[in-house]
């Protein structure tokens, strides 16, 4: 079982590289229990999006 520093770090480091089905899986448990890391994949995935969309807008501006 993943602790929240671990859970977090995997977070992170799903942002360079594929998760291992392992990792995944202990991922998805430990988030299934955990409100404060579920919510910092939340907040993770919405500054994905958010910081895509910028650098969309950005580049079409370029243009």
């Amino acid at each position: 079982m993943l602790n929240c520093r671990e859970a977090t770090r995997l977070y992170s480091e799903a942002q360079e590289r594929e998760l291992t089905f392992k990792e995944r899986a202990l991922l998805r448990m430990h988030v299934a229990m955990c409100s404060g890391c579920r919510n910092f994949g939340d907040q993770m995935a919405f500054l994905r999006s958010a910081m895509r969309a910028y650098a969309k807008g950005r580049s079409e501006k370029d243009k």
